[in-house]
């Protein structure tokens, strides 16, 4: 079962930066979109400073974020990857299949990927995802490389705006 102090604190200033971007977009009214808590169940809790120490998470996730972006439904999963592979296996069937759903109600889903040693941020279209998903289903690799994504999806580094994928949502809805 997987408990919360083997997964530690990974992807922590990636999920800062997406929330303060958040913050940015909801102040400039372009977009409410919030983070969704993993419920967890704690089994220590330090009784001097209060914190936990150890816990299990409940049930399984879904998404990271979810919510609308000028009035679009939109979800999605942010990642942090320290090399140029991003390995399947950080990805979960039922994160899959909400997705898939959530594309059938007529909302957006795509992953964020930042790869940390290049300092770059991707935006990868669900649709995307899902050609390397079923590639790795049918026997073929259990992951992606970085050179086989579209360069056009790298998000740009703007002023004021540490994760800036609206501009990439916009290009997505645009090519469908």
């Amino acid at each position: 079962m997987a408990t919360w102090s083997t997964r530690g604190l990974r992807g922590s200033t990636l999920e800062d930066m997406i929330n303060r971007t958040n913050e940015k977009y909801l102040e400039s009214g372009l977009a409410l979109i919030q983070k969704i808590p993993t419920p967890i169940t704690p089994v220590n809790i330090d009784k001097t400073t209060r914190h936990i120490t150890l816990a299990y998470f409940e049930q399984k996730s879904t998404v990271d974020y979810i919510g609308a972006v000028q009035g679009i439904p939109v979800c999605f999963d942010a990642k942090e990857c320290a090399v140029d592979r991003f390995a399947l296996q950080n990805i979960h069937e039922h994160q899959v299949n909400f997705m898939e759903q959530f594309e059938k109600q007529g909302g957006v889903a795509f992953f964020l990927i930042f790869f940390s040693h290049r300092d770059e941020f991707y935006y990868l279209p669900f649709e995307i995802f899902k050609f390397f998903w079923e590639r790795a289903k049918k026997g073929g690799r259990k992951s992606f490389l970085h050179e086989e994504l579209n360069p056009e999806y790298i998000l740009p580094k703007k002023h004021g705006v540490f994760v800036p994928y609206l501009d990439m949502l916009n290009k997505d809805l645009y090519e469908r």
